[in-house]
């Protein structure tokens, strides 16, 4: 029997991509951050420091979830899914909730800012692709698709009153891929996605300022200092970059005129900065991740672990593409990070540890070959 390589080149492809990505989100993050950073805080490594905490943790989180069965992730899915919840009620708790612009999306733990809903996406993936691999027959009827859909929906609650209609969506529409994937048939594909057209605007109107945004989004010049502002300041730096950008570090934008430059918004700094070019090759960067990804769920030794892997490249693609929209005007704004780039030690070490997880799924898948 040949003895099994540590990692493949499959793998290693994913490892250096995913620390390419991390890399290269640390010096934006740096480059956004610095001049907001020590006007704010009198230390213009403030958002690295915090990043590079992340990262850390990260490799971690990465290396140790490679060499765990995820097998086990199955057995404790409740129990994470559980905790998960629980986090996301917390953050109205106060004392433990810590609230920012309005919004009550994160948690003050032993001092460290968690935030809840970047777990809560992949406790969904597990819940999804455990319930997915024991019950594909059933999920071709109402019934069967009754479970999924009433988790996805408490999850979706319970963000959407944070408030964060971007993180909703994204859970939305991983629900959706997921079951499509999982074998929800054509007709129930259609209903829901419907219903899922239907609901959106309903929020839209449910709240007056995703009103504005909705118009600001429509003509962004019709309030340009106003909820219009953010979107023209992005299109702005955009729009400077041209081609090849104005080179590393010499943005305009971050300048306190871009609003979250080295978060949600990061995406045109690097537009401003390295160009058109520059986002054309992150971009394909993330697509070769996510192919990756999706390369390993189809190689996977069963059904959980081939749902588990595209249901991590499918968080990816979602999340990658809605920042991406957002940032070039293409959808109403909205709060959401791009993935390993954005400023956010939670969201960075969890994306890493569910590479982890691909990981894994990928060594066994390899075992079992040989």
């Amino acid at each position: 029997m040949a003895k099994s390589k540590v990692f493949s080149k499959r793998e290693i492809c994913i490892v250096l991509l995913v620390l390419l990505l991390v890399g290269f989100g640390c010096l934006m993050v740096y480059s956004a951050s610095s001049y907001s950073a020590a006007h704010k805080y009198d230390n213009q490594f403030f958002f690295l420091f915090k990043q590079l905490f992340g990262v850390v943790l990260g490799v971690f989180a990465l290396f140790f979830f490679a060499f765990v069965d995820y097998h086990l992730l199955k057995k404790f899915k409740w129990w994470i899914l559980l905790v998960s919840v629980i986090l996301l009620v917390l953050v109205f708790v106060p004392g433990f909730g810590v609230q920012s612009y309005g919004a009550n999306r994160w948690l003050n733990l032993f001092g460290i800012s968690i935030q809840p809903s970047e777990l809560a996406k992949f406790a969904l993936v597990l819940f999804l692709a455990s319930y997915l691999a024991d019950n594909h027959e059933k999920i071709k009827t109402i019934k069967g698709l009754l479970p999924p859909l009433a988790v996805a929906g408490v999850l979706c609650v319970l963000v959407i009153i944070e408030p964060s209609m971007s993180v909703t969506m994204c859970l939305g529409f991983v629900t959706l891929f997921m079951l499509i994937i999982g074998g929800m048939s054509k007709k129930h594909t259609l209903i829901f996605s419907s219903m899922a057209a239907t609901v959106v605007p309903l929020l839209i109107l449910a709240e007056p300022y995703r009103l504005k945004r909705l118009f600001a989004f429509l003509d962004p010049w019709a309030s340009p200092q106003g909820e219009g502002f953010q979107l023209i300041q992005s299109l702005y730096g955009l729009g400077n970059g041209g081609w090849f950008g104005v080179g590393l570090f010499q943005s305009r934008q971050k300048h306190l005129f871009l609003p979250f430059a080295e978060s949600d918004f990061i995406f045109s700094i690097i537009g401003e900065e390295l160009g058109l070019v520059g986002c054309l090759a992150l971009l394909v960067a993330y697509a070769a991740l996510v192919f990756f990804l999706f390369k390993v769920g189809l190689n996977a030794k069963d059904r959980f672990g081939c749902l588990l892997a595209c249901g991590v490249g499918i968080v990816i693609a979602v999340q990658t593409l809605l920042n991406v929209a957002v940032v070039t005007g293409s959808i109403p704004p909205t709060g959401l990070p791009l993935p390993f780039i954005s400023s956010g030690g939670t969201s960075v070490a969890v994306f890493m540890a569910a590479i982890g997880v691909v990981l894994n799924i990928d060594r066994q898948s390899r075992n079992t070959n040989i």
